[in-house]
C-alpha cells in the first residue's frame, strides 16, 4: 500500500521537495547574478575603482562564464589607468636637456630682424677695417723699414732746429755788430745766392744723389714724375735738374700726347734723371719707403736706381723773369 506522501497529487510531495528544489534555483540561477555586480561595486568602491570582481563579466554571476577584459592596474586611489613610471628610469643628462631646450630652434620673427641688423652692422664695420688696413702705405713693413722711417723723420726735425738756430745767430749778429751796415750787405749777397739757387739762375753744388729712372714698357706717367719730385722736395732736397731743366717752384708737367711727357713746356725722354742736391742720408730713404717712389715704378715695370754722391752739380739755368702782377710790400725785411 501507498501511503499519503506517495499518493499522485498529495500536496506533501509539493511541500516536501518543491521549496527545496525552488529554493535552490534561485539561489544558484536568480539571486546569483543580483549579488554578484553589487558584490564587484563594493570591490570597486573599496579599491578607488581599480579592481573588478573576476566574475563581474559573466552572464550566470557564478564565476564559470568567460571573464571580461581585466583594468590596468594602477596605484590605488588614482582613478586613472595610465600606467606607473619606473623607478629605475634615469633621468635625461644636463646636455641632454640643454638640446631639447635649443633645438629645434625657435626663431620669432622679430628676432629674426635684429640678428639680420647685427650681421649686416658687421659686415659693414669688417670692411671699414679692411679698407683702412689696406689704404695704409706702411701697412706689411719690415722692421727695418719702419726704424729707416723714424730715423729719417728725426733726421728732418734736427735739420729743422739747425736752420732755427743760424737764422737766430744772424739775428744776434745783426742786434749785436758795431757795423751793421757791413753785416747787413754780407747777409744779403748770401741771401742772394740762396734766392738764386732756388730760382735756378745759378749753378748749385753739393752732396746728394742721382735718380735714373729706365722706362722700356713706356709705363711713366707725368704724375709719377711729380710724385718722385714732390718726396724729395720733403726729404730735404734744395736744388733739383730733370734731364736738361731746371726745376723751380713754378715747374709743372703735362703730358701733349699719348707717352710724351714735358717739364715746363720742354720735352723730356727716358732715361729720366734727377740730379738732386741734399743730404743722401735723408734722400735714399725716402724713395725707398715702403709704397715710395721706387716701389711704385716697379710695379709699372720700370727701374729706378738710387746712386748716393758727395758731389753732385746741378747746372741747367732759367732766365729770370719778372713777375706780372706781384710787387714788393712795404714793410719788416723789405727795406720799407
Amino acid at each position: 500500500m501507498r501511503g499519503p506522501r506517495d499518493t499522485p497529487g498529495n500536496p506533501q510531495r509539493g511541500t516536501d521537495h518543491t521549496p527545496v528544489h525552488g529554493t535552490h534555483r534561485a539561489e544558484s540561477g536568480a539571486a546569483a547574478p543580483a549579488a554578484v555586480p553589487g558584490a564587484a561595486e563594493a570591490v570597486r568602491g573599496a579599491h578607488g575603482g581599480t579592481r573588478r570582481h573576476a566574475g563581474a563579466g559573466s552572464k550566470g554571476g557564478d564565476g564559470d562564464g568567460p571573464a571580461g577584459p581585466a583594468a590596468p592596474h594602477g596605484p590605488a586611489g588614482s582613478g586613472g589607468g595610465e600606467p606607473p613610471e619606473d623607478p629605475n628610469t634615469p633621468e635625461p643628462s644636463g646636455r641632454r636637456r640643454l638640446l631639447e631646450a635649443v633645438w629645434p630652434p625657435r626663431v620669432s620673427r622679430a628676432q629674426l630682424i635684429v640678428g639680420l641688423l647685427l650681421f649686416t652692422l658687421g659686415a659693414g664695420l669688417a670692411i671699414q677695417v679692411r679698407s683702412n688696413t689696406e689704404s695704409d702705405p706702411l701697412r706689411g713693413a719690415r722692421e727695418s723699414d719702419l726704424v729707416r722711417v723714424l730715423d729719417e723723420l728725426e733726421q728732418r726735425t734736427q735739420r729743422l732746429d739747425s736752420e732755427k738756430r743760424k737764422l737766430e745767430i744772424n739775428r744776434d749778429q745783426l742786434e749785436s755788430s758795431n757795423n751793421r751796415a757791413e753785416e747787413a750787405r754780407q747777409q744779403t749777397d748770401q741771401r742772394a745766392q740762396v734766392l738764386g739757387i732756388l730760382a735756378g739762375t745759378v749753378k748749385a753744388t753739393g752732396p746728394g744723389i742721382t735718380l735714373t729712372i729706365n722706362d722700356p714698357m713706356g709705363n711713366v706717367r707725368p704724375d709719377m714724375l711729380l710724385d718722385a719730385l714732390q718726396e724729395l722736395r720733403a726729404a730735404g732736397a734744395e736744388a733739383i735738374q730733370i734731364n736738361n731743366v731746371r726745376v723751380v717752384a713754378e715747374t709743372f708737367f703735362t703730358e701733349p700726347a699719348q707717352g710724351q711727357i714735358e717739364i715746363d713746356g720742354q720735352r723730356v725722354t727716358a732715361p729720366y734723371v734727377f740730379k738732386v742736391i741734399g743730404n743722401p742720408q735723408d734722400l735714399q730713404p725716402a724713395l725707398n719707403i715702403p709704397g715710395g717712389v721706387v716701389r711704385t715704378l716697379e710695379k709699372k715695370q720700370a727701374q729706378a736706381l738710387v746712386v748716393p754722391s758727395q758731389q753732385v752739380v746741378v747746372d741747367a739755368l732759367r732766365v729770370p723773369t719778372a713777375p706780372d702782377y706781384a710787387r714788393s710790400a712795404p714793410g719788416s725785411g723789405n727795406g720799407g
